[in-house]
């Protein structure tokens, strides 16, 4: 039986394209400056967000790990959100590595936080008891939120807010490209207020490894030093970086225009999963309380909904009837689409979600709703 992946954007396969590209790529020891694939790959990554300088590591939370050992010393603080990558995906690398502390932010159910209370997190300077706030995080798009993107606006007030007590802006960009997309925004306005920005290949954009870090050279210099004390320093990596090239290009030819399928192809699901009896939105921090899911949340790839009356059993149905779907936080299942998974996987998908509620119901499956309820189901 065929396999519909839904578990996460990062299992997707390479192109074709990609895999020549792998194979034919042009190599030199990266760690003495010299693979022209890799530095190509930088530069590429820092033009596209308008900075000076980008720097391949091997995954998003090294991207993350080597900016704030970049923009942080030993006993200080940063900001980060609550539900963010940084606070509870990355093994407390920010304690145990960086020597920091972190002062958390609860997200608002569009992934923001109140400015009022960013300001009131910072650490007063000239009291000794008190660690030195020295960074802001923000996560563009947030996983725990539905994916949702973070806006132009938005970034422009948080980076005024770190600028007004002297820190730095990171942004965890991990599927910065998503949120480009889905806002139909310019890459360079959504990375210019912040001093440092990472983002995914591995994710929506298809490549088999690899993250990007962006800056100015100096802090690309620091980050660069943070990664070799990491044992990141890594030698013929062109025939990584190469698929990044293609992922990068301009309009079709690249992987960042088709992610607005992926989103169109999210929302069918979650307007279709909507209508089904056992389908809710529970325990969420946009949804404390259930309730149906509401398809208009999916900005994105993901799709985050809750069903009765038993999760592990739905996804056991749904797993035997060839997709793949995975328990996520606050007792949620998530579906994430991407590339390699296509419209008609969605209609498939959605048969296999009526069939596995009617199994854990023990009741028939419910029959198709009609057509007009679905109108704008691909918007």
């Amino acid at each position: 039986m065929p396999i519909i992946d839904l578990r996460s954007d990062t299992v997707t396969k390479p192109t074709p394209e990609m895999r020549r590209a792998m194979a034919e790529a042009e190599v030199g020891d990266d760690v003495f400056g010299d693979d022209p694939t890799v530095i190509a790959l930088e530069e590429r990554a820092a033009e596209l967000l308008g900075k000076d300088a980008g720097l391949f590591v091997s995954s998003g939370a090294q991207g993350n790990l080597v900016s704030l050992m970049a923009h942080l010393a030993r006993g200080q603080e940063l900001i980060a959100g609550r539900q963010s990558h940084i606070v509870l995906d990355e093994a407390a690398s920010h304690a145990v590595v960086v020597g920091a502390s972190v002062r958390v932010m609860p997200e608002r159910p569009d992934g923001t936080f109140d400015l009022a209370a960013v300001r009131e997190a910072f650490r007063d300077p000239r009291d000794i008891h008190e660690p030195i706030t020295g960074l802001v995080a923000i996560e563009n798009a947030n996983a725990h939120t539905m994916n949702q993107p973070l806006s132009v606006a938005y970034t422009q007030e948080i980076a005024a807010v770190a600028r007004d007590g002297g820190v730095p802006l990171h942004i965890d960009g991990a599927r910065f490209w998503n949120a480009v997309v889905a806002l139909d925004a310019d890459a360079r306005e959504l990375a210019g207020p912040a001093e440092s920005v990472t983002f995914c290949l591995s994710k929506g954009l298809a490549c088999p490894v690899g993250s990007v870090v962006v800056g100015s050279k100096d802090f690309i210099a620091r980050a660069r030093r943070a990664r070799k004390l990491l044992g990141g320093g890594m030698r013929q990596v062109g025939v990584l970086a190469a698929p990044g090239l293609i992922a990068l290009r301009d309009g079709p030819a690249g992987m960042i225009d088709r992610l607005a399928d992926d989103h169109a192809n999210a929302r069918r699901l979650a307007e279709t999963l909507a209508e089904m009896d056992g389908i809710v939105s529970a325990g969420d921090i946009a949804q404390p309380a259930p309730g149906r899911l509401d398809p208009a949340r999916v900005a994105t790839n993901f799709v985050l909904f809750k069903v009765k009356p038993d999760r592990a059993a739905f996804i056991d149905a749904m797993a035997r009837r060839g997709v793949l779907v995975v328990a996520f936080p606050h007792g949620q299942i998530r579906a994430v689409t991407h590339y390699g998974v296509e419209a008609a996987d969605i209609e498939t998908t959605i048969q296999a979600a009526r069939e596995a509620l009617a199994e854990i119901a023990g009741v028939p499956p419910q029959p198709d709703p009609p057509a007009g309820n679905l109108a704008g189901a691909a918007a």
